[in-house]
């Protein structure tokens, strides 16, 4: 149980104190009525005895009794009605509520911190009422009337006559058959004679002269004069005189009037419906000498009310509570008047109550001994009766049900219960509880069972309140005390009475346990008020326990709320439901949760505390539900009905947050620009950047890394400090930390990500977004005002809004919101605001219930819907950089949502047109590009970068642009070509061309290229087409192509330096030719032109396209060289086979002579072969494009390979130097571009598809492959662990190296034929080449000796041998050609293998160490005839 005011023992002894009639004449009655008040209403202050009072017992034993109250009460002839005690006991506990801003107590038990208020003045003011209002009855005396005083005005006639006839009132009333109430409590009441005297009005000699005939006719003990009114009204009106009265009245009479607002018909299945008596206390006391009416008594004899009977009495209530709250009580007392009924109480107690107690206890002792014929004082009689054996009691249930027993007035049994209580009264409890226990046995024995209760539950208490604690409290009596008259004597108020008496007790022996289970116990359906108040005083004391029983503390809350909620207390019920909360709340129990939310909703809603059930029904919303459809549709309609009366009390006020559906902020995205354009025909517009493509971090930061490259060589190789790179769409991976900046008339779109968390559907209408503009002009950097949204704002941001917006159950939608900024400035995207409503007829009602103030039925037909919004709130991305972030939480921010809008700016739209999808590796294919300015700005500076400048060309700078108009023929060339002469066909036609006309080698970055814009100017609305051609990727598959386009307004602004559009191209490719070459130096050293300088080409062409793509044959059309040093002579036509048609899977063998060419280091020389009769000018666009893009994509991936050698290459410059001439000799700089068609049936159709392979060749002897070769991975080896080491630089060349230093050749006869018969020995002229293929002077050293060593020289070369000088010494110039004359010597005939003289060489400047045998391409075979 909750903390009570007074202690348990003072709570008893004022639950039982002597009652004391007052009969007043009607005139003394007026003289109080000066005060507002009645006679027993004036002393009711002074009631309680300030000072200890000494009586003595039986025995002559002197008691003290301490704080002894009594209570003054008029006489009412009728008792209470049970509905009407029912009434006030409800008003009593309605006005009764924790006071406003009082600190509630905080019990922390396990996780639990709760927030309980300590105290419950509602129950104690409840418990007072109660047993204040309980009638008298004939099986107990504490509530029969001891005393009466008779109160007579001194202003009257002859006041002893009146005292002599209210003297007779008095003795009817009581001994009169008429009148059954009262009861008092012996037959012969003390009679206290009081006159009063009004001391303003009245004659003070007449009142003495009448109080000293009083006291010669009734004694000093038995009258009383008191003299009242002193106060004079002209007496200062400031002054101030303390008001005792009011705390007891207000009890009486309720003045709350929220309670009376607030209250509803109780609907109780045995009670009638509870209804306003309409008596105020004034009206009350004015009937009390009628003796007719008890102030509970019903109006209404049938006990019930219309609903307009009951306005009319609670109005007339209010109305009497109205006028008597303002006036104040004892106007006319003085201070010394408050002494004087102080001091009459006191007197009237000393001298006249307890001495008439003290004697009536005398008197029913004496009449007991004698009675029962004992010797000695009941009191030393009982002592021997306990300290002797015991019978043992009979349990409850042996006993017949005899509670109809009756004893008449005069039964002894009576007179043992009659002097118990008197002995209780005045705190003798020890005799009391003799007495007690005597009755007790007799009326166990008797079987009377009301009687017997009675006797146990106040042998109990008496044990309890004995000093010392002599006996330890008998919990049993009260248990069978409560069972006999809870389901024998069927009398709920006496078991209540027990109850509230006994659990009182058990707490302050901190048995909280017991306590709550008494409690418990008498909940029952009779009654919601009594069931509500003793479920929650259970609950207390679950909480109050040692180990607080937290649960079953929110539990009984939670029941006890119901049962205030039955009984019509709301505030108590809300209270209740809110305490419990703390408990289930976020423990995961979501249906208790919704449930005590729904109800506080409904309460709350119900007392008009609107913004407490906006609340609550928010909390069912937004957890994540476990309700079923229908009650989920239930709680969203009663969410949008109190919300909708919430806001209307407020309809100018600020818009409410909604907290339905939810919003993922952090999932919001913010586009900015218009939404691309679809393709239209053959027009296919540029891929940009639109909300349907998923973020990729990877793409993010190649476009990233395109634009810091364009920007990069824009501002010549350096990047501004200031750069921000252009995002269009940002989202949670962006990098959101700086300002975004949006273009003014362009529309920025918001994609805000809502989340549905029923199970109905949502429906949203008029959402749009919510904004703050602050206009700036960034160009005259003025500052302007902030303006928030408002109607007059539409000329500065537009905002467009979503008519309808449906979120199916359970399902995640966003919405596509869109601001249209007209002025420059800074915008700040706040929120979103919309009307919340749900679908009509979306859910059935079935076993709603639409009771209590919800008319749910309503809104569903109407489709009821609340405006609100609900703002944008990111959380920026965690810090991580320094140490103290690292330690801390800190957050950066998130400005996604905070535009800033810049001037306005051109807009660029690309087109493609026949843009292909697919193509062959290495095909070459023409499409047009359309550029369209569609803003009001023209533009400039228009470049596209990509990471694969080889995969397009918008053509070199000479090149003569075809026509604009884009034809779709299918034997259109996309190449520049010549009609060829038939006979000079394999003759190579030359043409040149400088590297620069086609953007390469001139220092700039080759994946920024220009496009070639006629006037460099788009105009605003103006529209360019220029021819692009396309050549697939070496690699099949498909491959995504990044165009980024760059473009500047003619205008420099301060924030936006340039813009960007983006285009992804997909091209899938397949396989077409694969193409190996080697070129090897030319036997036949000596050329047309008499140099030494050719060599051969063998090109090796292989079909490797499979049939799935349709192609049914490639032709080789034109093989051509590139190069600044040599070029192709002629074909060599290996064969004779002039065919170069491939089948699939097929492959030609092509052989070519080069030579070197003379002309400057500038040019790149092209020789074309051509195999048809048209020719491919390639060094024209597109071929020479390609073929260039092709060779700085090569340079690029070299000089990668080649930049990390570096460091290593600077050590040793001596070597180095010999080494790069010696590595020279080895090295060609000769690229070969192969020219094709391809014949494809497609739909039946053949067309004609073009391409070009490029291979380069850098070394003689090392084939070259037109695609690079994957490198197969090897096989698992063991690691092995080593330092890492620099690699040493070469100290000397390879033999491979060595080997191409100087080349030889020998000329001699195929065959010759000699007569061995004439001559035996046959010699042989034969010349030996020797070409320095070096820049540098070489020395030669031949020999001309067999190696001895070589078993198969033996055998092939054993036959002949050289004449002349086995030794030669040259020395050859750089590219010298030197033919040295010999002989070979032959004895008989065969085939014999001239190539074995051995060439030595080395650099003149340099030492022998770098000699080396110089090695034949091929064996010199000469075949000797004998003739």
């Amino acid at each position: 149980m909750a903390q009570c005011v007074q202690s348990v023992q003072e709570f008893i002894q004022d639950s039982f104190v002597p009652l004391v009639a007052a009969l007043c004449s009607e005139e003394a009655e007026r003289l109080t009525r000066r005060n507002n008040l009645s006679f027993a209403e004036l002393v009711r202050p002074f009631c309680r005895l300030t000072s200890e009072v000494h009586m003595r017992d039986p025995n002559n034993q002197l008691h003290i009794i301490k704080n002894l109250k009594i209570a003054v009460n008029n006489i009412i002839t009728h008792p209470p009605q049970p509905g009407a005690i029912r009434k006030l006991l409800h008003d009593v506990v309605s006005v009764s509520q924790p006071a406003e801003g009082l600190v509630a107590n905080v019990i922390t038990a396990g996780d639990y911190d709760l927030n309980i208020s300590a105290t419950t003045p509602w129950f104690e003011s409840y418990r007072e009422c109660f047993l204040q209002s309980m009638p008298a009855s004939d099986h107990e005396f504490l509530n029969h009337y001891v005393a009466c005083m008779l109160v007579v005005s001194s202003s009257e006639p002859d006041p002893v006559e009146q005292f002599l006839k209210l003297s007779q009132e008095q003795h009817r009333i009581q001994h009169s058959s008429e009148y059954s109430y009262p009861k008092w409590f012996i037959p012969n009441t003390l009679k206290y004679y009081v006159l009063l005297h009004d001391v303003s009005t009245g004659e003070e000699q007449r009142a003495d002269s009448i109080y000293e005939e009083m006291k010669q006719r009734y004694g000093t003990q038995g009258c009383y004069l008191l003299k009242i009114n002193s106060r004079v009204s002209n007496r200062g009106a400031d002054e101030q005189i303390p008001d005792p009265w009011s705390q007891y009245l207000q009890k009486n009479t309720i003045q709350n009037q929220d309670s009376y607002e607030d209250y509803t018909v109780v609907s109780n299945k045995n009670t009638d419906h509870l209804i306003s008596d309409g008596i105020d206390s004034e009206i009350k006391d004015s009937l009390s000498n009628n003796f007719k009416t008890h102030p509970l008594q019903l109006d209404h004899p049938s006990g019930s009310l219309d609903s307009t009977d009951y306005m009319k009495a609670s109005t007339s209530l209010q109305d009497s509570k109205k006028s008597n709250s303002g006036t104040p009580h004892g106007a006319c007392l003085t201070l010394t008047d408050h002494d004087r009924i102080r001091q009459f109480i006191q007197e009237f107690t000393f001298r006249g109550l307890l001495p008439h107690i003290e004697k009536t206890i005398r008197q029913l002792n004496d009449q007991l001994i004698s009675r029962k014929g004992l010797s000695r004082s009941l009191f030393s009689a009982t002592k021997k009766w306990f300290s002797g054996s015991k019978v043992p009691e009979k349990s409850i249930n042996e006993l017949k049900n005899t509670s109809g027993l009756l004893y008449p007035p005069e039964a002894p049994e009576l007179q043992i219960r009659k002097m118990a209580d008197l002995c209780f009264l005045v705190q003798h409890y020890e005799l009391a509880y003799s007495c007690y226990h005597t009755a007790k046995k007799d009326f166990l024995n008797d079987q009377a069972m009301l009687y017997a209760a009675g006797a146990l539950e106040m042998a109990a208490v008496s044990a309890f309140l004995q000093p010392g604690a002599p006996r330890p409290y008998p919990a049993h009596y009260m248990e069978t005390a409560i069972q006999t008259y809870r389901d024998i004597c069927k009398n709920m108020v006496l078991a209540e009475r027990c109850v509230l008496l006994s659990a009182e007790i058990l707490k302050s022996q901190s048995k909280y346990s017991e306590a709550a289970a008494l409690l418990i116990r008498l909940t029952s359906e009779d009654s919601d008020l009594r069931s509500a108040l003793l479920l929650e005083q259970a609950a207390h004391c679950f909480i109050n326990m040692k180990s607080p029983m937290v649960r079953k503390f929110a539990f009984h809350m939670i029941l006890a709320g119901h049962r205030f909620s039955k009984a019509g207390q709301k505030k108590h019920a809300l209270r209740c439901y809110c305490q419990a909360m703390q408990v289930y709340k976020g423990k995961g129990w979501s249906l208790a949760e919704d449930h005590i939310n729904f109800t506080i909703g409904r309460q709350s809603f119900t007392l008009r505390q609107l913004d407490n059930a906006v609340s609550a029904f928010r909390h069912i919303l937004i957890n994540d539900s476990k309700q079923p459809p229908a009650q989920q549709g239930a709680f969203l309609r009663e969410y949008l009905y109190v919300y909708k009366n919430a806001t209307q009390l407020s309809p100018d006020g600020p818009l409410p947050q909604l907290p339905l559906p939810y919003i993922n902020s952090s999932a919001t995205r913010v586009f900015f620009g218009h939404d691309r354009r679809p393709a239209e025909g053959e027009k296919q517009a540029a891929t940009h950047v639109s909300l349907d493509q998923e973020y990729d971090s990877e793409s993010s930061q190649q476009w990233k890394e395109l634009e810091e490259q364009v920007v990069s060589v824009i501002n010549k190789g350096t990047i501004p400090s200031n750069f921000q790179p252009t995002q269009f769409c940002l989202n949670r991976y962006s990098d959101n930390s700086k300002f975004p900046l949006a273009v003014v008339e362009e529309p920025i779109t918001v994609e805000v990500s809502f989340r549905n968390p029923l199970k109905v559907p949502l429906l949203l209408t008029d959402l749009s977004l919510l904004w703050k503009f602050q206009p700036k002009d960034f160009s005259a950097k003025q500052d302007g005002e902030t303006k928030d949204q408002g109607m007059c704002d539409e000329d500065m941001v537009g905002t467009e809004a979503i008519a309808e917006f449906l979120i199916n159950s359970e399902e995640t939608k966003v919405a596509r919101l869109k601001l249209f900024p007209h002025q420059t400035g800074e915008l700040h995207i706040l929120g979103v605001v919309y009307n919340l409503g749900s679908v009509q007829g979306a859910v059935s009602l079935d076993g709603i219930d639409p009771s209590v103030g919800l008319q749910t039925g309503k809104f569903v037909s109407n489709g009821l819907s609340v405006r609100g919004r609900q703002d944008l709130e990111i959380q920026g991305p965690r810090l991580n950089n320094t140490k103290e972030e690292k330690t801390s939480i800190k957050y950066g921010p998130d400005r996604r949502l905070d535009p800033i809008i810049t001037e306005e700016m051109p807009l660029l739209e690309v087109f493609f047109i026949n843009f292909p999808t697919g193509l062959l590796c290495g095909e070459i294919r023409k499409a047009y590009v359309e550029f369209m300015n569609v803003s009001k700005c023209p533009l400039t500076a228009l470049k596209v970068v990509s990471k694969h400048p080889e995969f397009f060309t918008f053509g070199g700078n000479t090149a003569v642009l075809t026509p604009l108009s884009p034809s779709a023929s299918e034997n259109c060339s996309a190449y520049k070509t010549v009609v060829t002469d038939p006979t000079s066909v394999r003759t190579a036609l030359l043409s040149s061309a400088s590297s620069a006309d086609f953007g390469v080698g001139t220092g700039g970055s080759p994946e920024v290229i220009q496009v070639p814009l006629p006037d460099a100017v788009l105009l605003p609305g103006a529209s360019v087409q220029l021819p692009m051609w396309l050549r697939g990727p070496d690699e099949e598959g498909v491959h995504e192509i990044n165009f980024l386009f760059y473009y500047e307004s003619i205008k420099k602004h301060s924030k936006m330096c340039h813009r960007v559009l983006r285009h992804t191209a997909v091209i899938c490719t397949s396989r077409s030719l694969h193409i190996r070459a080697t070129v090897c130096r030319s036997n036949a050293l000596g050329d047309e032109e008499g140099r030494g300088d050719n060599m051969l080409l063998f090109v090796d062409v292989e079909n490797i396209n499979t049939s799935e793509t349709g192609v049914k044959e490639f032709h080789i059309v034109q093989v051509s060289s590139n190069s600044k040093h040599w070029k192709l002579q002629k074909s060599v036509n290996i064969s004779g086979d002039k065919d170069t048609k491939l089948a699939s899977r097929e492959r030609a063998k092509l052989c070519f002579k080069a030579v070197r060419c003379k002309n400057s280091e500038e040019n790149y020389t092209f020789a074309d072969i051509v195999f048809g009769n048209e020719q491919i000018i390639s060094s024209a666009s597109p071929c020479a494009d390609f073929f260039f893009q092709s060779l700085s994509s090569e340079f690029k991936r070299t000089h990668l390979q080649s930049h990390t050698h570096a460091s290593q290459r600077a050590v040793k410059q001596s070597f180095d130097e010999t080494v790069r001439l010696i590595q020279r000799c080895s090295e060609v700089d000769l690229n070969i571009v192969v020219l094709w068609k391809a014949y494809v049936v497609e739909d039946s159709k053949q067309l004609i598809l073009e391409g070009q392979h490029h291979v380069a060749l850098n070394t003689v002897g090392k084939e070259a492959f037109s695609f690079p070769q994957k490198q197969e991975l090897p096989e698992t080896v063991l690691l092995k662990f080593f330092r890492p080491e620099n690699t040493p630089v070469p100290a000397r060349p390879t033999p491979e190296q060595l080997s191409n230093l100087i080349k030889t050749s020998l000329h001699y006869p195929e065959s010759f034929n000699h007569s061995f018969h004439q001559k035996s020995l046959c010699l042989v002229p034969v010349t030996l080449l020797l070409s320095n293929c070096s820049q540098a002077v070489v020395d030669v050293m031949i020999d001309l000796r067999h190696k001895p060593t070589s078993s198969e020289a033996l055998e092939i070369h054993g036959s002949f041998t050289w004449l002349g000088q086995t030794q030669y010494k040259l020395q050859l110039k750089g590219q010298e050609v030197y033919s040295l004359q010999l002989k070979a010597c032959f004895v008989h005939t065969g085939v014999y293998n001239l190539g074995t003289p051995r060439v030595f060489a080395k650099l003149v400047d340099q030492v022998t160490l770098f000699e080396t045998s110089q090695q034949n391409s091929m064996p010199a075979l000469i075949i000797i005839n004998n003739i």
